[in-house]
Order: C-alpha cells, then structure tokens, then sequence
C-alpha cells in the first residue's frame, strides 16, 4: 500500500505517522492491490485535529473525513468510516455477479462560460477527459456515486447495456436518465 502523509498546520511525527500506516494495513483485507492512500493529518484553531483519506484501488475511490480534539482518535474514527465503506462496497459487489462486457470509453469536456455567451464565435474547450464506464447496475452505481461524492455518475447499464446518468436530487432522492430508442 502506498500513502501519501501530509501535515497541515502541525509538525510532522514520526509516531503518528506509524500509527497511520498501522490503521490502514487493516483495509488490505477488504480490497486487492494496488492500493493508494492520501491521508491529510491537520489541526485547525489549535484545537480541531481533522482526518482526510482518499483511497484508490482496483478502479473505485473511497473518501472520508473526520474531526474530533485528538488526532489518533481522528485516524482511528475515520479509518473506520473507510471500512465501513468498504465493507459495504464488497457485499454489493457479491450480491451482484460480475458482468463479463468491457465498459465504454467516453469523453468529458469542459467549456469557457465565455465562449458560450459570445455567440459570433464556437465555444472554446477548457479541458477534455476519457475514461471507461463500466457495466453496472443502478444500485451499484448509487453506491459508487456516494462514494466518490460526485453529483452525477455516468454508466453502462449491464442489463440493457446502454448508457445510463444516476444523479442526486435536491431532495435528497436520486434520478435516472435512461436513453430512449427510436
């Protein structure tokens, strides 16, 4: 496993640093390798100690977060949110059966607001990024979506094999875009 440590507004310890390595090695259990792990370690107003953990492994990215008044009880709270997550993450992945399709390369693009408003000229692209949508099904995709804390997930459906868009809700429910033939 690799982790990447940053401090933030405390001075690096070599103790604690360990005790993180120690905590993490518990999540190898839960996932294969390779696994990184982005842990930020910070104290804020002297006395708030907050724990950051990105982890990515094996295609999925699990976040959590935690703040308390002592930074071991900080890692330890947060890296049991991660497994948590993770446990959770690989009984969904047994209840379903793993699909044998390849999943679909798509393309994200980011436009200037300014080129948009100006209508005389073409829109101008800021950034544009692929990557692979693999098949799943929709509760996999909620699931996927919570856990990289993003707005919308774009999927392929394994049943229709067709692309689909999960996305949360104001009200706090989700919505389903499926696209209609013909």
């Amino acid at each position: 496993m690799q982790i990447a440590l940053t401090f933030r507004h405390m001075e690096a310890s070599e103790p604690v640093r360990l005790y993180v390595e120690e905590k993490l090695s518990r999540v190898k259990k839960y996932i294969d390798e390779p696994v990184e792990a982005q842990v930020s370690l910070s104290v804020e107003k002297k006395i708030r100690h907050k724990a950051e953990v990105v982890l990515i492994a094996k295609g999925i990215t699990i976040k959590g977060t935690e703040e308390t008044d002592d930074m071991y009880a900080a890692v330890d709270s947060v890296v049991d949110k991660i497994e948590r997550q993770l446990k959770r993450y690989k009984e969904k992945l047994k209840a379903h059966k793993p699909s044998n399709e390849r999943g679909r390369e798509v393309s994200k693009t980011v436009f200037s607001a300014d080129s948009i408003e100006d209508s005389t000229s073409e829109p101008m692209i800021i950034r544009s990024r692929s990557f692979s949508v693999k098949p799943m099904s929709v509760e996999e995709a909620v699931m996927q979506m919570d856990l990289l804390d993003k707005e919308f997930l774009v999927f392929t459906d394994a049943k229709s094999e067709e692309i689909n868009v999960v996305y949360r809700r104001k009200d706090g429910n989700y919505g389903l875009i499926v696209p209609q033939k013909g």
